[in-house]
């Protein structure tokens, strides 16, 4: 609806100012758009696809296309046809066509699904490369995108949406804090109740979450991190008394959060 493939049944929306329901036309001209599945034409070049839609939308296709060819990464595949591409190939250009040009607002649907590690590694840069200046609305399923890249995220289950907020807002509201992973030493006997013990000295709320071969996980929350500097100190000093080869703590990922949809919006 917003992008103007679907007609609103009911209610109002505005991009930049205008009502979607009366100036389509209008929006248009300042937005760009990936669908979920790629609409290309397989006769065409990837060349030949990009110079049509720089030239849709004013532009010299010698100025603007080059730059966007080497950022997505398909200089190799520049006059090969849309057909003969892989899968994540296609998505580069679909991502390619909607960032040409100056557009103020992106939608990008599932942008970086069917590529393989890198490539969505690499398209996360250049969408962050790109967002200057943009309001970017995305939507994907891997929930390590929506933390990397979301400055609010919307997340929806069931056609509703659940909550919204930054990522930070997120884990501390839903979240289960922070994970302590420690490493066994292989030459020495590891007291599990001995460092539960002192991590319970700094953190009464301590809770062990495993104690399988080699590692054991604790879960320590949120609203205790000040006491976390002391208690690394004291396990510093007694690593080797204690049987702990090494330890680190991280912040839970977004992934613990079960969702079906989600919906990014990024702006700068």
């Amino acid at each position: 609806m917003l992008t103007g493939m679907v007609a609103p049944t009911a209610g109002a929306a505005k991009i930049l100012g205008l009502d979607i329901s009366h100036d389509m036309t209008a929006i248009r001209k300042s937005i760009g758009c990936c669908p979920q599945h790629d609409i290309l034409w397989e006769q065409l070049t990837v060349r030949e696809h990009l110079d049509t839609f720089a030239k849709l939308k004013g532009l010299d296709p010698a100025t603007c296309v080059p730059a966007k060819i080497a950022e997505v990464g398909l200089t190799e595949k520049v006059d090969v046809k849309a057909g003969e591409l892989s899968g994540g190939m296609k998505r580069k250009l679909s991502l390619c066509m909607a960032l040409i040009g100056d557009a103020k607002v992106i939608f990008l649907d599932e942008p970086t699904s069917g590529m393989d590690p890198f490539s969505r590694r690499s398209t996360w840069n250049m969408l962050i490369a790109n967002r200057t200046g943009r309001a970017m609305i995305l939507t994907t399923h891997f929930m390590d995108e929506a933390d990397l890249l979301g400055d609010r995220i919307a997340i929806m289950a069931e056609g509703q949406l659940q909550c919204c907020g930054s990522s930070l807002f997120l884990k501390n509201r839903y979240g289960a804090g922070y994970r302590l992973i420690c490493t066994r030493q292989m030459d020495a006997r590891c007291d599990a109740t001995a460092i539960e013990a002192l991590l319970r000295r700094h953190v009464p709320e301590v809770k062990m979450l495993t104690d399988v071969g080699a590692e054991m996980t604790f879960q320590l929350p949120t609203d205790r991190s000040s006491a976390f500097p002391a208690m690394m100190r004291q396990l510093d000093e007694q690593v080797h008394v204690l049987g702990v080869q090494e330890y680190g703590v991280s912040q839970v990922r977004l992934a613990f959060l079960y969702s079906r949809f989600v919906v990014i919006v990024a702006r700068n």
